[in-house]
């Protein structure tokens, strides 16, 4: 059982690892820019409403992402554990996710920190906007959405750092040298795969 968190700014590869050591730990990859991509998708109220925030570059509100989240992590495949992707990115939620834990009887057990430079970052997006035909991955969103993250979701990383939970890793390489290494930095703390 493992309660972990993966941060870093947009195009780190979060969701590429995610996936990967959801996988490898037996517990569910919570993305919530999946789940509002396909409420956007399937057009649903939520998606709608959530349209106008992604294309400008802006983060959803707390109140809707907390919402989705709790539910998300009160389903029967979360009980062993949980890898958010993409949550908390304020300090509001970081409180929300605290409560949440709090009624779970659990806490975070991990921060995984994934480490990219931003011209790699970038060039990552543009390539895969051209590839998935994404609107909230144009240049000038992308360069806004990374100076949000250092705004307003990067001063987290302090609270987490104090907490002792940060595992820090280079986001940049191939796929399976960054899983190894998110793998060897979690056994490192005794969490195993």
């Amino acid at each position: 059982m493992a309660n972990l968190l993966i941060v870093g700014p947009p195009g780190a590869g979060k969701g590429t690892q995610a996936a990967r050591l959801a996988a490898a730990l037996r517990v569910p990859a919570v993305s919530t820019g999946d789940i509002f991509r396909q409420n956007i998708k399937e057009q649903t109220e939520l998606g709608k409403r959530v349209t106008a925030i992604l294309d400008a570059g802006e983060y959803v509100p707390d109140e809707l992402t907390n919402e989705l989240v709790d539910d998300r992590l009160a389903q029967p495949d979360a009980e062993r554990g949980y890898l958010l992707d993409g949550y908390p990115r304020t300090a509001g939620q970081v409180e929300y996710l605290d409560g949440v834990n709090l009624r779970r009887g659990e806490q975070l057990d991990a921060v995984v920190r994934l480490i990219a430079d931003t011209d790699e970052v970038v060039r990552r997006l543009s390539a895969r906007a051209l590839e998935q035909g994404r609107s909230d991955d144009t240049e000038e969103v992308i360069r806004h959405r990374l100076d949000v993250y250092e705004r307003e979701t990067a001063p987290l990383i302090a609270i987490f750092e104090e907490r002792g939970l940060v595992v820090e890793v280079d986001g940049i390489g191939a796929v399976d040298e960054v899983t190894e290494r998110i793998l060897a930095g979690l056994a490192a703390r005794g969490i195993e795969a």
